[in-house]
């Protein structure tokens, strides 16, 4: 794999994850260091991992993964969009998010959820015969990079007075349409 092109295979994966930090950073308002690094480092660990999880299973499991690995995607980007809009419409009595996006199975399931087309590249690389180490790290290291970025966006948003509760209802909608995007490009809807 050329260089020029592993790096926009890598971007290309990764603006998943900026979109779902980007309504991450929206939810929580404020996102701390802490946060941000955690999330930058599950969606930069998770990218990693699943290309070389997709090139271990090769063209063993290849059919099965590629019918139903779109529709794990989308059920885990609806249930937390869901529930990122149901959590904006509440009052919360300090102004802030009751759950913490980067904590716990929230933040795993994101973190899978963003990375399953990782998981296709792997497959693809195995069936090339290409190595997939230095694919992974590099794949890991820009999704890490625009899930930070990401996040601080995210943050600057929801600091903006006018944005407030409907910049939250956005980024659930936003994960709402990566899922609907993913099942749309695997051909599994009708348009």
């Amino acid at each position: 794999m050329q260089a020029l092109e592993l790096l926009l295979t890598a971007i290309a994966l990764a603006m998943d994850a900026f979109a779902v930090a980007i309504a991450t950073g929206v939810a929580l308002r404020c996102a701390t260091l802490r946060q941000t690094l955690r999330l930058a480092w599950h969606f930069g660990l998770f990218q990693a991992l699943m290309p070389i999880t997709g090139w271990l299973l090769g063209a063993t499991v290849r059919h099965w993964v590629e019918a139903w690995a779109h529709w794990v995607a989308f059920a885990l980007l609806a249930y937390i969009g869901a529930r990122m809009i149901i959590e904006a419409l509440r009052d919360h009595e300090d102004g802030r998010p009751t759950c913490d996006p980067t904590r716990g199975m929230t933040l795993i399931m994101l973190s899978v959820a963003t990375s399953i087309d990782a998981l296709a590249v792997g497959l693809s690389l195995s069936v090339l015969g290409i190595p997939v180490w230095w694919p992974a790290l590099v794949i890991g290291a820009v999704a890490l990079g625009f899930t930070a970025l990401g996040m601080r966006l995210g943050r600057t948003m929801a600091r903006a007075r006018r944005v407030g509760r409907a910049a939250e209802v956005l980024g659930g909608v936003v994960l709402l349409g990566i899922g609907i995007k993913i099942l749309a490009d695997h051909g599994a809807l009708p348009f």
